[in-house]
């Protein structure tokens, strides 16, 4: 019990420290519609505790806020209305000094619903789905707190926090022998339920390769007119990458003839040693199609993981999102966390400088739109 307790509370106080370097001013806008507020996350994490933890299980429990659960709710369409998600950053009110009083009382309620003597494996399993479930809000945090700076006039430094680093192993080639393999998640260690159940599947001879796509190669294919020529290009993407006048990885700005972006530290020259990042499917596959090689699939990237170095960025597949033999939703709202998403999703492998410990793991199946540019997104060819 005193190990989940500081798992609860390690948890709860990283999602506050993220947000330590911003100013008050920063928790409240809302750039895009993907983008939540800062202050949304963390009133929203909360109230998963208290929808899913405090009510059901204390009897005795009193809700801070009566409003909050039509303001914070995410898309559980079990738990009642709630605000649109473009709306979110429209919100001035609650204030954060009120947010930050909802966690302290939520999060002190939970720890004494820890201490009961009647508390249960199903008390624990909720608890730790809530600790995982904030933990991925941890990591969109990251990415909404770029975003919200990153479209900045003045490009506000966060601080030196999420960086990629260089990769200094030489560039080769991984083979792979064709085969029957094993794919998901196994063992007593804690999974979502989309990594599940554990299946076989048929794999032909591939290599894939040992180092992601950096910023220089990246650049060659600007260079090389990537973004305008036609046939590179999903007839999907091509109509994306126009209607949206994208020439370029998002954050990327031009000056002549030189490339800056925007990094959490600031406006800087792009590093053209550094992983290429801040890409969408359409670009990744598109930039592999010039290459003359292609994007892996979803359990080609799980059979070859032991043999490369991952978890810089997310890496995009040529797989879509769907569930796996035997997968069953939970009944009621829970199980709307990962099923109801099983459509027009790719799946995306390994992990990021903000994935928070414990989700970089080789069956972690992350999944975001094509169109998806501002989480940590890298490319990993094969062929």
């Amino acid at each position: 019990m005193e190990e989940l307790k500081k798992h609860f509370l390690k948890t709860r106080e990283l999602s506050e420290k993220i947000c330590q370097p911003l100013d008050l001013e920063d928790y409240v806008p809302q750039p895009m519609p993907d983008v939540s507020p800062p202050k949304w996350h963390l009133s929203h994490s909360t109230w998963f505790f208290e929808q899913f933890v405090l009510i059901p299980f204390d009897p005795n429990y009193k809700i801070f806020n009566t409003d909050f659960a039509f303001l914070f709710n995410s898309y559980y369409n079990n738990a009642g209305d709630r605000v649109l998600r473009p709306n979110r950053g429209l919100m001035s009110r609650p204030p954060v000094r009120e947010v930050m009083a909802y966690r302290k009382y939520v999060t002190e309620l939970v720890l004494k619903l820890m201490d009961r003597s009647d508390f249960s494996k199903e008390m624990h399993e909720v608890i730790v789905l809530g600790i995982n479930h904030e933990q991925q809000h941890q990591e969109l945090l990251v990415y909404d707190i770029k975003y919200i700076l990153g479209n900045q006039p003045t490009f506000p430094v966060y601080g030196e926090y999420f960086g990629v680093k260089k990769e200094e192993h030489n560039a080769e080639f991984v083979k792979i022998s064709e085969g029957v393999y094993e794919i998901g998640a196994y063992g007593d260690a804690f999974c979502f339920d989309n990594e599940c159940g554990r299946h076989k599947v048929y794999i032909q001879d591939f290599e894939i390769s040992n180092r992601l796509v950096s910023n220089g190669e990246y650049l060659e294919f600007i260079e090389a007119g990537g973004y305008s020529d036609f046939n590179l290009w999903l007839s999907e993407g091509w109509d994306f990458i126009n209607n949206q006048k994208i020439l370029a990885p998002l954050y990327w700005h031009s000056q002549g003839s030189e490339w800056f972006y925007y990094t959490l530290n600031g406006y800087e020259k792009v590093r053209e040693e550094l992983p290429v990042q801040h890409v969408s499917f359409y670009e990744a596959l598109a930039f592999a199609t010039w290459k003359g090689m292609r994007l892996p699939t979803e359990f080609e990237w799980e059979i070859a993981a032991g043999k490369f170095s991952w978890g810089q960025l997310w890496e995009w597949t040529y797989s879509a999102y769907l569930p796996y033999p035997g997968f069953q939703k939970a009944p009621g709202a829970l199980g709307e966390y990962n099923g109801k998403f099983m459509i027009n999703q790719n799946v995306l492998r390994g992990g990021s400088v903000a994935t928070p410990e414990g989700h970089s793991r080789i069956t972690y199946r992350n999944f975001f739109p094509a169109a998806s540019r501002w989480l940590f997104s890298g490319i990993r060819l094969a062929k």
